[in-house]
């Protein structure tokens, strides 16, 4: 004799939930493959500034593309540079570099790639101006500090030094007897 027999409607409920989720999934794919349009031109049109905050007076280096014409010049221009950057072709990008003017105002440039194809980017530099001390602070430095007596006292408190611990190595050395 055989075990029950499973109801047919439950199995019918099973493959229709399957089937629907497989439905589903390929809706969702439509829609994403239909949805994606093909890819515009300037999708890989970029600019970047390294370091992306610079002390004034420091140099920066430029790299961009200019999506698929990275074989040609293309310029770089911003109120923090003195003048265009000229981009030239290097391993795939367009590199170039410039020095930040040491007089340049501190705040935040905008830096604008204008390629030969008419494809633009930007990005921000931030330039920096803090003043840098010519020297270090006169704080003095204890026992390196000038003065009178300042060598006897260091001489004085060196030999005493030596004293208290040749007198504990005596010490010990009595407490643990001859032989020890």
């Amino acid at each position: 004799m055989r075990g029950p027999r499973p109801d047919g409607s439950r199995v019918l409920a099973a493959v229709s939930t399957v089937l629907a989720l497989i439905g589903s999934f390929v809706l969702v794919g439509a829609v994403v493959l239909v949805g994606a349009g093909p890819a515009r031109a300037g999708e890989n049109t970029f600019v970047e500034v390294t370091p992306n905050s610079v002390q004034a007076g420091n140099r920066v280096s430029i790299r961009a593309s200019c999506d698929n014409t990275n074989n040609r010049q293309a310029e770089a221009q911003s109120d923090a540079f003195s003048g265009r950057v000229t981009l030239r072709p290097d391993n795939g990008f367009l590199t170039g570099s410039t020095t930040i003017p040491g007089d340049k105002p501190a705040g935040d440039y905008q830096v604008e790639l204008r390629c030969p194809n008419g494809d633009r980017a930007q990005t921000t530099l931030t330039v920096l101006n803090m003043t840098q001390p010519s020297k270090g602070p006169a704080t003095g430095g204890g026992g390196t500090a000038g003065g009178r007596g300042t060598g006897s006292l260091l001489l004085v408190g060196g030999v005493a030094a030596l004293a208290v611990v040749a007198g504990f190595g005596l010490f010990g050395r009595r407490r643990a007897g001859p032989g020890s």
